[in-house]
């Protein structure tokens, strides 16, 4: 970059206050946030992170220095939204990734739902893979109650996605079932909401994450139904 081009000792003292008013935002709306998907919350991080990347350009065009820290940003890919203002229709998209870690715990409890459902024993050998019980199960049970329950049915969270994006109108019955999710146009993301490992400022390789997940496989006998949670049979 040429010296004509580099900014100003003032402007990097400028992008620095605007961090630090930034972080004091940010605290402010964690210390009131009002669930874990807030989204005065998630605006405020956003805001934090385009101080940071600002400041950090800035002090490496007028010092050759960076900064010993890195927000990590979702939303870059995404375009400024031209959306409706007072959309008529909302798409809403999820994706929840998930590790199976106890098979025979998933297992298990697929077979329980079938012997709910069919008395007689006449579904029993319809869970003999983990790819028969998957389907068992999430077609058993709400998305959300799969995500409550995921440790009960062998599986750990990986991350997970929300995307909230707006329409003119409502999409006619059946319209995008053969291929939910080709036509979204990024301008239309009103929000989005992430979850991941990657965000966690304390490593949980050793913490209570872990010490739950130990419980759980001594505790475990899967021999017996005594250990497993009880499941809905008028579903």
């Amino acid at each position: 970059m040429s010296d004509a081009a580099q900014p100003t000792a003032a402007e990097v003292r400028a992008a620095a206050e605007a961090v630090k008013t930034a972080l004091d935002r940010h605290l402010a709306a964690v210390e009131r946030r009002s669930g874990e998907d807030d989204p005065t919350v998630y605006e405020a991080f956003n805001q934090l992170a385009a101080a940071a990347e600002a400041y950090d350009e800035l002090l490496y065009d007028r010092y050759d220095e960076v900064t010993p820290f890195e927000i990590p940003g979702t939303d870059e890919s995404l375009p400024p939204y031209a959306g409706p203002e007072e959309p008529n229709a909302l798409s809403v998209l999820i994706r929840r990734d998930y590790a199976v870690v106890e098979p025979q715990r998933l297992l298990a409890q697929a077979e329980r739902v079938e012997a709910a459902e069919y008395e007689d024993g006449a579904g029993a050998d319809a869970t003999g893979t983990v790819h028969e019980a998957l389907g068992v199960l999430f077609g058993e049970f709400e998305p959300d109650e799969i995500a409550s329950r995921h440790k009960e049915f062998g599986l750990e969270e990986g991350d997970s996605t929300l995307w909230v994006t707006a329409a003119d109108e409502p999409a006619d019955p059946g319209e995008w079932l053969e291929a939910p999710f080709e036509q979204i146009d990024p301008e239309r993301v009103v929000c989005r909401f992430d979850v991941s490992a990657v965000f966690d400022d304390e490593d949980t390789e050793d913490g209570a994450d872990g010490a739950d997940d130990d419980d759980l496989e001594d505790d475990l006998d899967l021999d017996g139904d005594e250990d497993l949670e009880p499941l809905d049979a008028d579903r």
